[in-house]
């Protein structure tokens, strides 16, 4: 745990503010980290936190989720089943940009004098705000407000509103408004050169395309309104960009325009007076198609843009505001008398929004909308630490998550047949659904993933009650997943039947391919269980259904009774010797990394070693086991989830920002609360304080997903195993009040723990039956329903350590010993993609 407990803020710059982000002074070195925090999206559409000016930038970036660039893979040797077409999200064409001159001086951040500075991300409004006065050359005073947001009511929409006042003289103002496609956000003073790239691998950062990636095929020019239309050159994906201007002001102006292959212009000159505003309102709409050509895209955005003029400005910032209401009613989550913790709480909260809410059937990628980092994949963390806050928050987004993995299915169906398995195998990491990991030993051979999103889809089926989303199609997951694994183990008979699977990885990218990951077994044993009940219950309640199911894939009685058998002898490691669960099955042989004595300038541990120095410890990226202890938690008792934990948790070495949430949810389970407060607060502010160094990168979707599961799971102590809802919390000492809310079959309860008692209300619908501690509890009406609390578990000081790990002995008498490998070298050309979250 390298977090301390102080407040990782500098609160001179960054105030505390419940419902904001607030920036009182502009940082030059850490524009990357800024663009991040202050980017505002709509899960479809992100413009980065750049400077409206648009010169001075860590990364210009506007990003439309799923708009990508293929790429052929080139492995330095071939093998069959590789992973073959590279996917990249593209930084489409950057319409934030406004420039400024007074006296043909320009407003350059980075270089003016400033006399004020104030920018605010606001939660309520959904709109990222700037007031700056600055004292231009010449001495003049001159105020510029703006403001600019995604729309969460129409997704296609941007809006950027941009006031400059002169305080105290007459000058020429102009302002020069762009559309402007600067590849990989590549700067165009730059004459299309490429950033300068650190020389050290990164696996967190995108790849930098080498040919133009966007044709142009449209370009419009009407009055104020300008068109672009593009097409990738590899994928064929059409993308087109519309802007419109309006113009508000006293002052006398003339306007022009012009627009090019790569660059539109609208100028304003303006004879500005003294005290005399100049109001520039620009209306900015993008649409995205794999097969539709970019002409009709433009159609599209002029009908965007022609229903934002009917509005007006005010009307769209308002029906904002009016959907984040209700965002706030359904999701908000609150610590009373803690306004650090709440404002990064709200923080966090907002970013789910940003990066889900209007994805609309896409998926949900690891950088939301907010930057490049991991090239806007797909991967496994949406159905793990994002699907829980969207299920029982936003049902309907979590509907149309599980449909983009439902589309999904027949790609992976080839992909399964591919790697010589019946039923289908996800992508590890896709945009298109293709497989695009081209380390297969971290990547293909996670195989878990087919089980995390039978999981995500039963959480929710369970959840909501929404059964005829399973009955109609979604039931298919289930169906081919199960029949994957069924395929993939198989049994070895010695007293028993037992059922394995080998050569996958799990959950931790630091040991691949290995026999029996624990957390596999586990997630594939729930995985065939809840198959075989699905099809049963679907057999016996909608026989239509269940007719078409045996027409779509020829399901077999015979076939699910495998399923059910498989689950049922699945092989679940455990040491007796040690009293844990083994991650796998050689494990425990390996050797321990002294995670305690390694050098902080040598983490995280794959930028500076070798893969395979890696695979030969005991050491964690990031959770395994524990993930298995808390999303199958009804499978083990308090007693094996303490031992785990306190096994792994010195060998984890948080290199993963997923590994401090699931790390918190089971530490405040079995006693460290103290513990669970620190992981807490280092998921909480991982991006704010960029505790990993590469905020810059995007923001870290699953772990902001995380924070609420830390919350409602970890704190609060809600569990939802196989559709039944129970209470256990586990309030931290310091704190007096929780509040948070879960909609259950359509009621939404607000849910309050305080140090003696758990209390429920009904905010909305009929009313739900939960258990607490045993006890079940039935809530409806307008009373609120009190459950008094003796106790928040055991209280246990401190943290597990290595010296509690090492000296003993496994099961054939030999030592557990700690060492670090006394030679580390910073590869500066090799490779390897492995994860760093």
């Amino acid at each position: 745990m390298r977090f301390a407990d102080t407040d990782p803020l500098n609160r001179t710059r960054f105030p505390v503010d419940e419902w904001a982000l607030v920036e009182t002074d502009f940082g030059d070195d850490d524009q990357g980290r800024t663009e991040t925090l202050f980017a505002v999206g709509n899960g479809y559409l992100g413009l980065r936190g750049n400077v409206e000016e648009g010169r001075d930038g860590h990364l210009h970036g506007t990003f439309v989720n799923g708009f990508h660039e293929t790429w052929p893979i080139r492995h330095a040797e071939e093998a069959f089943g590789f992973a073959r077409v590279g996917q990249t999200i593209v930084n489409a064409p950057d319409a934030k940009v406004i420039r400024l001159y007074v006296d043909d001086e320009p407003l350059v951040i980075t270089e003016a004098e400033l006399l004020s500075y104030e920018r605010r991300l606001d939660f309520r409004l959904g709109a990222l705000s700037r007031i700056i006065v600055w004292r231009t050359p010449a001495g003049k005073r001159v105020r510029i407000t703006s403001r600019r947001m995604t729309s969460f009511v129409d997704r296609h929409l941007a809006l950027i509103d941009y006031e400059v006042e002169l305080l105290d003289a007459d000058a020429a103002v102009t302002i020069s408004s762009h559309i402007l496609n600067r590849q990989d956000g590549r700067d165009e003073y730059r004459s299309g050169v490429a950033e300068v790239q650190s020389s050290i691998f990164d696996p967190r950062k995108a790849e930098m395309f080498a040919d133009r990636v966007l044709q142009p095929r449209v370009r419009r020019h009407e009055g104020s309104r300008y068109m672009l239309g593009y097409q990738t050159t590899n994928s064929s994906m059409a993308l087109a960009v519309g802007a419109e201007h309006r113009i508000v002001t006293d002052n006398a102006f003339t306007e022009s325009g012009t627009i090019g292959d790569d660059l539109a212009k609208h100028i304003y000159k303006v004879q500005a007076q003294r005290g005399v505003p100049i109001r520039i309102t620009k209306a900015v709409s993008y649409h995205t198609a794999r097969s539709v050509p970019a002409r009709e895209l433009v159609d599209r955005c002029d009908r965007t843009l022609d229903r934002a003029a009917e509005l007006g400005v005010e009307q769209v910032f308002l029906d904002q505001r009016t959907w984040l209401d209700d965002f706030w009613a359904r999701s908000d989550v609150e610590i009373a008398g803690q306004p650090v913790l709440q404002q990064a709480v709200r923080w966090n909260l907002f970013q789910l929004a940003q990066a889900s809410a209007r994805t609309d059937g896409g998926g949900i990628a690891a950088k939301g909308v907010s930057g490049s980092g991991y090239g806007g994949h797909y991967f496994w963390d949406s159905e793990i630490y994002v699907m829980p806050f969207l299920t029982y928050t936003a049902p309907i987004v979590a509907r149309n998550a599980m449909r983009f993995r439902q589309k999904m299915l027949d790609s992976a169906r080839v992909r399964a047949l591919e790697l010589n398995q019946k039923g289908a195998l996800f992508p590890w990491r896709t945009i298109n659904g293709l497989e695009s990991s081209a380390y297969y030993a971290a990547g293909t051979a996670q195989y878990h993933i087919d089980a995390d999103i039978s999981y995500a889809l039963m959480q929710y089926v369970n959840a909501t009650g929404d059964e005829d989303f399973l009955g109609r199609g979604a039931i298919d997951i289930l169906v081919e997943t199960a029949r994957m694994w069924e395929d993939l183990g198989f049994w070895r008979s010695n007293a028993d039947d037992v059922f394995h699977i080998h050569g996958v990885t799990g959950p931790d990218e630091y040991t691949t391919v290995v026999n029996d990951n624990l957390y596999t077994n586990v997630m594939a044993r729930a995985n065939l269980e809840a198959a075989a009940r699905a099809v049963d219950h679907l057999q016996v309640n909608e026989p239509e259904e269940y007719q078409r199911l045996v027409e779509r894939v020829g399901v077999t009685p015979a076939e699910v009774a495998s399923w059910r058998r498989a689950g049922a002898h699945m092989h679940i490691p455990f040491d007796p010797q040690l009293g844990v669960h083994p991650q796998d099955s050689a494990f425990l042989e390996k050797e321990l990394w002294d995670l305690e004595h390694t050098p902080e300038n040598l983490r995280p541990l794959l930028l500076h070693y070798h893969p395979l120095v890696i695979y030969r410890f005991q050491v964690l990226k990031q959770a395994d086991v524990v993930l298995a202890l808390f999303l199958q938690g009804h499978r083990f008792t308090l007693e094996e989830k303490r031992a785990d934990f306190e096994y792994y948790d010195p060998l984890t070495t948080g290199d993963s920002t997923l590994s401090a949430v699931v790390q918190s949810i089971i530490a405040a389970e079995v006693g460290y609360h103290e513990l669970a407060i620190r992981y807490f607060r280092a998921a909480l502010f991982v991006d704010l304080a960029d505790l990993h160094h590469n905020t810059a990168d995007g923001v870290h979707v699953a772990s902001t997903g995380g924070v609420w599961g830390m919350l409602a799971f970890g704190f609060g102590g809600f569990r939802d195993q196989d559709g039944a809802f129970t209470f256990d919390p586990r309030l931290p000492e310091r704190w007096e009040r929780l509040t948070f809310r879960l909609t259950i079959r359509g009621t939404r309860l607000r849910v309050t723990v305080e140090q003696d008692a758990i209390s429920f209300l009904v905010e909305d619908g009929d009313g739900a039956h939960v258990n607490v501690r045993g006890t079940p509890v039935d809530i409806a009406g307008p009373e609120e329903v009190r459950v008094d609390l003796t106790d928040h578990g055991a209280r246990i000081v401190g943290a597990p350590t290595m010296r509690e790990v090492t000296g003993t002995r496994r099961a054939d008498g030999t030592l557990l010993t700690a060492s670090i490998p006394t030679l580390a070298l910073d590869v500066e050309d090799e490779a390897a993609p492995l994860r760093v979250d």
